[in-house]
């Protein structure tokens, strides 16, 4: 299939960052590798979005810290960045939001680039009939635009995330319908794991299963945020888990610590907050 057939997609993944992992970045590259394997797609961009402090997730440190560690992480990469609007949101904004703000960000800068590439035609006495055929000319790119000449966004995901769309109260049933419906997953799982089985039992994720993207891990690496937090509250060294940069920048301002896992201790959950709020009302 020529390039030009095939459609682009950019893969945005959310989360906490705290800190950003070498498994990460690992989730990326099988991302692409799968997506770009099957000949429909190409992938052109990945971005990685800190959630901002208001998700009060336990041991979440201050996001400025976070986005900082993402950038240093993706420094030397080609094709992935480290976008910041999410982390500056005053309030937690929910990821089929992301997703969106993203998509239309795209549908934006495309709009831009084919209203750039219209030719003015020169004045004279065709200059009327020339600024009819320019309105119909921007009108019909801006219509291929929204259609297939602008890229997709598609969540990538660990099997953990998919499987927390059934933890009651933690997401909205709307927005999970959002998500694998109109944008996509792509799911990093596990030999053995029970992703197909989470998929099959959802009646909401079967109706998309052709929007879900499950991607086998065949070499598995099993590091985890939590376990590098573990690691340095216990003084032990995350030299070759983590990227050499958030290393020596978690180092410097010594981040991690049993004082900084306490923090939003006993504070509920940003999206189970929102939850109670709307019951109560």
């Amino acid at each position: 299939m020529e390039n030009s057939e095939k459609t682009e997609v950019v893969l945005l993944a959310c989360g906490s960052f705290n800190p950003i992992t070498n498994m990460h970045l690992r989730l990326f590259e099988l991302a692409k590798d799968y997506m770009n394997g099957t000949g429909k797609y190409e992938v052109i961009k990945g971005i990685i979005s800190p959630v901002g402090d208001a998700y009060k997730k336990k041991g979440l440190i201050s996001a400025h810290h976070r986005v900082i560690m993402a950038e240093l992480a993706t420094k030397n990469s080609k094709w992935l960045e480290v976008d910041t609007w999410e982390s500056l949101q005053q309030d937690w904004i929910e990821t089929a939001t992301v997703l969106r703000h993203h998509q239309e960000k795209l549908e934006a800068s495309s709009c831009d680039q084919q209203q750039d590439s219209l030719v003015l035609e020169r004045p004279g006495r065709k200059r009327k009939w020339a600024e009819q055929r320019q309105d119909f000319s921007q009108k019909k790119s801006l219509e291929q635009t929204k259609t297939k000449g602008v890229p997709k966004v598609k969540l990538l995901c660990g099997a953990d995330l998919l499987e927390s769309f059934g933890v009651p109260n933690l997401w909205k049933g709307e927005d999970i319908a959002k998500i694998v419906g109109d944008y996509g997953l792509i799911c990093i799982t596990r030999a053995g794991n029970d992703a197909q089985k989470f998929i099959y039992e959802s009646d909401v994720l079967w109706k998309h299963q052709n929007n879900i993207h499950l991607v086998n891990e065949w070499i598995t690496n099993d590091i985890s945020s939590t376990k590098i937090r573990r690691a340095l509250r216990r003084g032990q060294s995350i030299r070759y888990l983590v990227p050499d940069l958030v290393q020596e920048y978690i180092e410097k301002h010594s981040l991690y610590n049993s004082e900084s896992e306490e923090r939003n201790v006993g504070v509920i959950l940003a999206p189970l907050q929102r939850k109670t709020a709307e019951a109560d009302t």
